[in-house]
């Protein structure tokens, strides 16, 4: 079975076009439709459903989706493991949530390599729906979310619990509504809480998935955002930043999962 031809059906099955699929490939539409042909033959059935409207997935391509994921991971890493340079053994897929990769995944990824150097280490930026599949399938090891990955196969645990608070650019006391207020999605739960404490219904103008891109927003436009304590520290003893006074604060927590396939080779994931 051609590597190429299952890459070229998940492309399909994401676009959902194979006319798109052929232009993000840099392929002809017929080549599209050849390696298409020629993974149906050799599955001895028929994978999409084709029409002007676009390609779906029949019965039986749902059933193969699973595997076409694994057998292009599982090759991915193969290919990894062959190229890693010398006195690296192995290759550690980290899947992180973007609000929290400023100073907490990315301190834990920096301690990893200096703690292991034998482990070669990839890291993708990614939200529970991306990182759950990602796990699923093989194509990486771990991942660090607002909120745990469950079912068989996989283990998690707790990794920090920190306080977001809001902070401005200006001093000031809590006010109902800040038309320069920046959202900070930090994931479910904090979306919670936000609401619970803040009512009013009022759309922030700017929502970014990462505090330190909000972060570098206040300094360059000015106005206001929660973010986490440990990293506004230095700001605020300078100056740059003030909390601001009477608002709410949340806690946030954070959860490492992983697969239980990967304890072996990473016997330190369930290490506090």
């Amino acid at each position: 079975m051609n590597i190429v031809a299952i890459e070229t059906f998940l492309t399909v099955t994401r676009v959902r076009n194979l006319n798109r699929a052929a232009e993000e490939m840099n392929i002809t539409q017929s080549a599209v439709t050849a390696r298409l042909y020629a993974l149906e033959q050799a599955l001895g059935t028929k994978l999409l459903n084709r029409s002007r409207k676009g390609a779906t997935l029949t019965k039986a391509g749902y059933a193969f989706l699973e595997q076409a994921e694994l057998i292009t991971s599982t090759w991915a890493n193969a290919k990894a493991q062959a190229n890693l340079p010398s006195g690296v053994t192995q290759l550690f897929s980290f899947v992180c949530a973007p609000a929290l990769w400023p100073n907490l995944g990315q301190d834990w990824i920096d301690g990893l390599r200096r703690d292991h150097p034998e482990t070669a280490v990839e890291v993708w930026a990614g939200l529970k729906s991306d990182a759950q599949s990602w796990l699923q399938s093989g194509m990486s090891d771990a991942a660090l979310l607002p909120e745990p990955i469950t079912g068989p196969g996989f283990d998690h645990r707790v990794f920090s619990t920190e306080t977001l608070i809001q902070v401005s650019t200006v001093e000031r006391e809590a006010v109902r509504w800040d038309p320069h207020y920046i959202f900070v999605d930090y994931g479910p739960a904090f979306r919670a809480q936000h609401a619970a404490a803040w009512p009013s219904g009022e759309t922030a103008s700017l929502s970014v998935s990462n505090p330190d891109w909000a972060r570098e927003h206040l300094f360059k436009y000015g106005g206001s955002a929660y973010l986490p304590e440990r990293i506004v520290q230095e700001d605020l003893a300078a100056g740059r930043l003030f909390a601001v006074r009477g608002s709410a604060s949340f806690t946030q927590r954070s959860v490492l999962s992983w697969r239980k396939a990967s304890e072996p080779a990473f016997a330190w994931l369930g290490s506090s």
